[in-house]
């Protein structure tokens, strides 16, 4: 039988593998919707931008929900933390999505130009705004988040919502942006006929694309040079019980780098952050669509997971108390939540991976404005 602390990296990982699972679908509806106003003018180029996405977004929020009760059944500290110190930042994100599914459905109810054109800003908003308060939040993790616990491990948020928008932040903020932004016109390159609409994403595509890799490499420097990371005093056991005020734990500049010199395999994820951009790129200015896509997906999962890695054992430091900090080895449920978890998830997360296999495996191939035009179906 699998041991505590096995177990614990085991949902570090999962955790992980949900994310990245979110990003890299859901993030190209996010995209997608991002770029609407700018590379579809009409009205039928907008509505063929809005089909390619608007069939599967709804599957696609599957990893969001999934990642989010992964936290809170797996990780009930990081949980309480996060969604009472980002409630505002949170709320923020969820009356944006919000707007999107309201926009596909209400959008084509009335013929007038200035009604549609009015979605079509909602659905900009519904993309832009999650995409970057997600770059943010993951910002204000890598530098600490203001909380601390008293002795009977009763949260306080000592931070506030304007202080969540620092200069690192922003910049984390804008790399989503743009990551996701490169994905979205990658995914909408794949599904659109070849034409204005395309070639409008693959120049959006391009420039994202040079903006992630810019982005990410100064964020890089940033972490190097500005006095970033946490380091643990105390060794902790990765099999002893949970208790945030065990740890031992200091604010150390550079710290997140050091994974690198202990695990050098760890480097595959930045360099696959940076790699799938430039082949993203690449596949951009050779319309090689296949390639662009497979290129931006793997940017995107290289880039979150290099925040994983990097941060490894940690979860959620806190920069107001870091021995408060929340680590793989003090913030996790109990060994037999995690077991029947990872049972649970044996059985039913291959089931999801098959059926959203199946989902585009049947929805496979280009949208034309002429299919639009003809169908009522279509948004």
């Amino acid at each position: 039988m699998l041991g505590y602390a096995t177990l614990r990296v085991i949902w570090w990982v999962l955790l992980g593998v949900l994310l990245i699972g979110f990003a890299v679908t859901d993030g190209w509806d996010l995209g997608a919707c991002a770029l609407l106003p700018f590379i579809a003018r009409t009205d039928g180029e907008r509505r063929l931008t809005i089909n390619a996405v608007a069939p599967t977004w709804e599957g696609n929020q599957v990893w969001f929900i999934l990642g989010g009760g992964a936290i809170f059944a797996a990780w009930p500290f990081v949980y309480a933390v996060s969604f009472s110190g980002f409630y505002l930042a949170m709320f923020l994100v969820l009356a944006s999505l919000i707007l999107r599914p309201v926009g596909f459905k209400y959008r084509s109810k009335r013929p007038q130009r200035a009604w549609r054109s009015r979605w079509d800003w909602a659905l900009f908003v519904g993309g832009f705004v999650p995409s970057l308060v997600f770059g943010v939040a993951v910002g204000n993790v890598l530098s600490g988040v203001p909380f601390h616990f008293d002795d009977d491990l009763r949260i306080f948020y000592d931070g506030s919502f304007l202080g969540l928008f620092t200069p690192f932040s922003l910049l984390c903020g804008l790399l989503s942006v743009a990551m996701l932004t490169m994905h979205g016109a990658a995914f909408v390159s794949t599904k659109v006929e070849r034409g204005r609409v395309h070639d409008r994403a693959s120049a959006f595509g391009r420039m994202a694309a040079v903006a992630t890799i810019v982005l990410f490499a100064v964020g890089g420097i940033f972490i190097a040079f500005g006095h970033l990371g946490y380091a643990m005093v105390n060794l902790v056991d990765p099999a002893g019980p949970s208790n945030p005020l065990r740890a031992t734990v200091h604010h150390a500049a550079g710290a997140w780098l050091r994974n690198y010199a202990t695990y050098p395999w760890n480097a595959l994820a930045p360099l696959l952050g940076l790699g799938g951009a430039m082949i993203a790129f690449l596949g951009f200015s050779r319309r090689a669509d296949g390639l662009t896509l497979l290129g931006s997906a793997g940017s995107v999962a290289g880039i979150i997971a290099t925040v994983g890695v990097s941060m490894f054992p940690f979860i959620l430091p806190s920069s107001t108390d870091a021995h408060a900090s929340l680590l793989v080895w003090n913030a996790s449920s109990s060994r037999g939540t995690l077991f029947t978890m990872l049972i649970v998830t044996v059985i039913f997360l291959p089931i999801i991976l098959i059926y959203t296999s199946w989902v585009y495996r049947v929805l496979f191939g280009r949208i034309t404005q002429t299919e639009i035009a003809a169908s009522p179906d279509f948004y």
